[in-house]
């Protein structure tokens, strides 16, 4: 078996592992999970996931991380898509999600915001949110700023502009996941565009 075919083989588990947690903590929640529990989710036996992972609080960091990847990394766009049809798409990935083959998006979502609840009161954890939270702000501040630059967008504080779409986004993820209003996102993405974005774009010829 040569390298590139063992880094396949790494990646293959870690996915199946990842899943298996997945699937779980929507069984049985974060508090109660044992690494036995995980094992019954899979086709391969429990000794790969101790090989892989020095017990729960590891493997539970690795799969915050790999939660965290589906999202940044399923934006995609067009190498010349303009400012709007970019802000927009990274709006909608944010309060829809992308696409899978197993489970929906919120399904996801409601395993991630379990986790989320619990970093209030772990260091470690609470940085990797804070670190995906950033990002996400750090996107849209970008594409504002970019926007601004080739006067698609009135000159406005970006940082500001970027900090308000993200707390409106994970206000509507939160509601929707917490209280079950399931139409809290599509109500959050209304607002966004009559009473934010409409605000951010330039008049033509201003």
């Amino acid at each position: 078996m040569t390298d590139s075919d063992d880094r396949a083989a790494s990646q293959d588990t870690r996915e199946a592992i990842m899943e298996a947690t997945f699937r779980a903590l929507r069984t049985h929640g974060y508090a109660d999970l044992r690494m036995r529990d995980i094992g019954a989710e899979m086709d391969r036996t429990r000794q790969v996931i101790h090989y892989h992972f020095d017990g729960k609080y590891d493997l539970m960091s690795s799969f915050l991380e790999y939660i965290i990847e589906q999202y940044e990394g399923s934006v995609e766009l067009d190498a010349d898509a303009d400012p709007r049809t970019e802000l927009d798409a990274r709006i909608d990935q944010c309060l829809f999600g992308p696409e899978f083959t197993e489970f929906t998006h919120w399904d996801r979502m409601k395993v991630y915001h379990e986790l989320y609840t619990h970093a209030q009161n772990d260091g470690q954890h609470r940085e990797i949110f804070d670190a995906h939270y950033d990002r996400i702000r750090a996107s849209i501040v970008e594409v504002v700023e970019d926007g601004i630059e080739q006067g698609v967008f009135r000159d406005v504080d970006a940082e500001r502009m970027g900090q308000l779409i993200t707390d409106v986004i994970h206000a509507a993820r939160g509601r929707r996941i917490s209280l079950g209003h399931e139409d809290a996102p599509a109500e959050a993405r209304t607002a966004i565009d009559e009473f934010i974005l409409e605000s951010l774009y330039a008049e033509p010829g201003g």
